[in-house]
């Protein structure tokens, strides 16, 4: 799962880019250039596992993150987005929109004030504005050719392009729009941007740090179906974690800090992606694995290895909570919690697996 990192000139995103993948990055040199981190998503019941049971390996599980450049506020205004921007974002599963809270001299905003709700807006606009691009260019020759030809698969796409198009009209992302199976399955392939779920990154300046719940609450009008918000202060955050683990925990208790806020903005991707994480447990490795939300217990094999899921038996599984009263899978077995599991198992977020299979 990839998540493109986005936000106007000077709004923080290669700090948080930097920040997020430990991966220096220099400015100017990289503007133009998309960047890419493997990032582990934080996991603190992974974390009481592995003092369990002590493992040679702990593995998390992981979200990809995209820096992705083009997005300048004056050649967004001047009417379009710019190829190269579109081109790097269509490929992303979701979007991290850093929005700028704080003041700086140096780096003047361009549109020469701070208004989160007003960038919000724009890029929102911007991607709308693209999509109904897209739509109006394929709806043109969709009516020629239903013209002529009339073909029935053809009439179909052009009534839900044209639905779409009504839609964004009326200013509003495609998010938003209600669609059903297979209207979501004709449409993915043009991988609209007012579709994509949104991170929301408020970037706000360090003294206003013990106000970030309020700064939250203030903008939390901007949330809708799809989309997540947060704040940070994005240069702290980058001082975090370039301190030992010690220092790190020094630091965030002297400035009133519970955890790095990357580890939310990290956990709010990944739940907007409609993912959930299973574990699996042992004396070699404590592991994450990732699966969306409603997968059956055979493909949470499957993400293990293809065998798996192949070959599918039935799975034992324990809730991480029930796990937790026991410290151990024999008392849970010796206790009925731990279950045996079919086919038609729906995984649940943070379900303790393991898989019996046949090939």
């Amino acid at each position: 799962m990839q998540i493109g990192i986005v936000g106007l000139p000077y709004s923080g995103k290669s700090t948080i880019f930097s920040t997020l993948t430990h991966h220096k990055t220099e400015d100017f040199a990289s503007k133009n250039k998309t960047e890419k981190g493997i990032v582990r998503v934080p996991d603190s019941r992974l974390d009481a596992l592995a003092e369990i049971f002590q493992p040679r390996k702990k593995t998390e599980t992981t979200i990809e993150y995209i820096k992705v450049p083009g997005l300048e506020a004056e050649e967004a205004a001047s009417g379009s987005l710019p190829a190269q921007f579109i081109g790097n974002l269509k490929t992303v599963d979701a979007m991290l929109l850093m929005v700028r809270h704080f003041e700086n001299e140096m780096y003047p905003h361009p549109f020469g004030e701070i208004n989160p709700e007003k960038d919000i807006e724009f890029v929102n606009s911007e991607f709308l504005l693209s999509d109904l691009a897209i739509l109006e260019t394929r709806i043109e020759k969709l009516e020629k050719s239903v013209q002529k030809m009339n073909k029935p698969e053809e009439k179909k796409e052009l009534e839900i392009l044209l639905k779409c198009r009504e839609h964004l009209e009326n200013d509003q992302p495609l998010r938003l729009l209600e669609l059903n199976p297979e209207e979501e399955k004709l449409i993915r392939g043009f991988q609209f941007l007012s579709l994509k779920p949104i991170v929301y990154v408020i970037n706000i300046a360090e003294e206003d740090i013990s106000k970030t719940e309020e700064i939250i609450k203030q903008h939390e009008a901007l949330l809708t179906e799809k989309t997540a918000l947060t704040a940070l202060c994005a240069e702290i955050e980058k001082e975090i974690s370039e301190l030992e683990d010690e220092e790190q925990e020094m630091f965030m208790e002297e400035m009133g800090i519970k955890e790095p806020a990357l580890n939310n903005v990290i956990r709010k991707s990944y739940e907007l992606l409609g993912l959930i994480s299973f574990l699996t447990v042992g004396e070699d490795e404590c592991r994450s694995w990732t699966v969306k939300q409603g997968a059956k217990a055979p493909e949470a094999g499957g993400e293990i290895h293809s065998d798996i899921e192949r070959g599918f038996i039935r799975a034992t599984v324990v809730t991480f909570d029930e796990f937790m009263k026991h410290k151990s899978l024999k008392a849970c077995k010796d206790l009925g919690v731990l279950r045996l599991e079919g086919r038609e198992y729906v995984v649940q977020d943070g379900d303790i697996m393991e898989f019996r299979f046949n090939v």
